[in-house]
């Protein structure tokens, strides 16, 4: 047998192999599962009808297969010595190509009535099981193995076009395997979204299983996008903790890994309805390639593997139209443009408070309560989180409670704003804000100059603390104890200051002073260049004159870090 004639026989032979364990599968769905389900529905457990539209006409395909087409292949492969050729017996199959059109198009609303069936009916579900568990079906559900009848038509025409390219072109058997391609690759055709559609199901089953077959996921309408490994940064504290995220067409599942012998297996924390979602870049000086999932749900804050991966899900995550809601502007015609802004935002805001989870504002974010100013400590004021808006606030200000419709209405804890705003109740007016009560973003946002200096004042210990020269009040240094910060410790009119920095033999490095009459305050930079840059500005603004904000190319500096961690705590709060 020359080498040609071998590739042909080999053809041959995998014909027949695929169609004896066609054949198999066929008989599992005939006469295992189909069969046994119609017994029980004959009894009035659940209609007869039920099975039928299932699954379809299933046992006319396993009577031609079983009786016809695989008898006449073994016979053909017990005779290839002499009749070296299958395009007359693959010609037979033609006219039957009919059955596969009515059950592929049968095929969604068979795995529908499945879905809600074994959801519904007790025996029904146990029956589907019982068979599942036995070595016949190899680890495999019914909905893998009713994949076989839509995939088993193309894989008749890949194997025709493989053997009529071994094929001599003076072969018998050519015009009989041209005819049969041609009828089977225009099944086929018809067959394509079908196919699809298998393959998204077959991802849908495999996604089923890992979730440990709890989470309603296999569905027709359901149409698999993306999933991928991802750190979830605790609100907290800035600590990031491994998740897993299973993208929808139609939802987001934001998963937790479970430790598992038999294959990745996740336990879903929270469904995100896509309508609505947004997601956004963020930037974080401790975590590379964070953003931000924010749904009516829940709002998370994540970190991508590269910049690749996160910029793969802040596109995928936002192919979906954002809903946005419009607000009449009349009573602010005559105010300027960033004031409508300004309006805008905060009427937004409103409008979707209690409506979607916010972005917890970090504990290490701020020093104090960030709605009466009094500071934070471990025994008699401790950090909560208000619900509704993610601000943190101290137990007093976060003593009231107000159905929150993110998460189905419950009764939860809000800061007293929020309470005003969610039931229409009035609250007290608080006392009208003083020079320190000016919030840290407020200012970090439109300054001058903004960062993270050490600061000493007489004799007391070194602190870290959020230094802002705003832009409105330029000839003001604030301090404040973190960036989100609602009131400053302290502030320094600038003008008529004397700057020293000289260095000193006791003193830190980077470090310089400010001094007037016997007030001496003592900062320290991170590094000398980012001292230079406050001493530009402080040094103009000591004179009475406007400084103006320090350029610089290198964006990975201090200074522009702070900047950046501010604006994404920002603009989710």
């Amino acid at each position: 047998m020359s080498t040609n004639e071998q590739k042909l026989f080999k053809i041959a032979s995998e014909l027949l192999q695929t169609e004896k364990a066609y054949v198999a599968r066929l008989n599992l769905l005939d006469q295992e599962f189909c069969s046994k389900l119609m017994d029980e529905a004959n009894k009035g457990t659940f209609p007869v009808d039920v099975v039928k539209n299932i699954f379809s006409n299933i046992s006319s395909i396993n009577a031609f297969h079983s009786q016809f087409l695989l008898p006449d292949l073994e016979k053909r492969m017990g005779e290839w010595s002499s009749k070296p050729r299958i395009g007359d017996i693959l010609q037979k199959l033609t006219p039957f190509l009919k059955m596969y059109a009515e059950y592929v198009k049968n095929f969604d609303k068979a795995m529908e009535l499945l879905k809600q069936w074994t959801d519904r009916s007790p025996q029904f579900k146990a029956i589907i099981q019982e068979i599942q568990i036995q070595e016949v079906c190899g680890s495999l559900t019914l909905q893998h193995h009713m994949l076989e009848p839509v995939q088993r038509v193309p894989r008749y025409e890949m194997l025709l076009k493989d053997y009529l390219k071994k094929l001599p072109q003076d072969d018998p058997d050519r015009q009989d395997a041209e005819k049969s391609l041609q009828i089977i690759a225009t099944a086929a055709t018809h067959s394509n979204s079908a196919i699809r559609k298998s393959e998204n199901l077959k991802k849908l089953l495999e996604i089923y299983e890992m979730l440990g077959e709890e989470e309603d996921i296999v569905h027709p309408s359901n149409e698999f996008i993306k999933e991928g490994h991802i750190l979830k940064l605790a609100a907290r504290n800035t600590s990031a903790m491994e998740r897993y995220l299973f993208l929808f067409n139609n939802m987001l599942l934001y998963c937790v890994p479970k430790f598992s012998l038999g294959g990745p297996k996740y336990t879903v924390r929270t469904r995100i309805g896509i309508d609505g979602i947004r997601v956004l870049e963020t930037t974080n000086e401790d975590y590379p390639h964070t953003f931000q999932v924010s749904g009516k749900e829940r709002t998370l804050e994540l970190q991508a593997s590269s910049e690749q991966d996160k910029a793969d899900w802040i596109t995928v995550g936002a192919y979906r139209s954002v809903s946005r809601q419009h607000f009449t502007l009349t009573s602010i015609v005559d105010t300027d443009f960033c004031a409508v802004i300004e309006y805008v935002f905060i009427e937004m805001q409103k409008a979707e408070l209690g409506k979607r989870a916010p972005r917890w504002i970090r504990d290490n974010e701020v020093t104090m309560c960030m709605k009466c100013k009094e500071p934070f400590n471990a025994l008699t004021r401790r950090r909560h989180h208000c619900r509704a808006c993610g601000y943190v606030v101290c137990w007093k200000c976060s003593d009231n409670k107000a159905p929150l419709e993110y998460d189905s209405n419950k009764m939860n804890k809000v800061c007293r704003d929020c309470f005003s705003i969610l039931t229409g109740e009035q609250v007290t007016e608080g006392k009208k804000k003083g020079i320190l009560e000016i919030e840290a973003a407020q200012f970090s946002g439109s300054s001058i100059m903004c960062g993270f200096l050490q600061y000493c004042e007489k004799n007391k210990p070194w602190q870290k603390v959020w230094c802002v020269i705003p832009e409105k009040e330029c000839l003001v240094l604030y301090l404040y104890g973190a960036p989100q910060d609602v009131k400053a410790q302290c502030t320094i009119p600038l003008l008529g200051y004397t700057v020293d920095d000289s260095a000193r033999t006791a003193d830190t490095p980077a470090s310089f002073r400010l001094s007037q009459s016997k007030s001496v305050h003592n900062f320290a930079a991170e590094t000398e260049e980012l001292k230079q840059r406050w001493l530009k500005v402080i040094r103009v603004a000591v004179t009475g004159e406007m400084p103006e904000c320090p350029q610089t190319n290198d964006s990975n500096t201090n200074m522009m870090d702070n900047n950046n961690t501010q604006e994404a705590a920002a603009d989710s709060s």
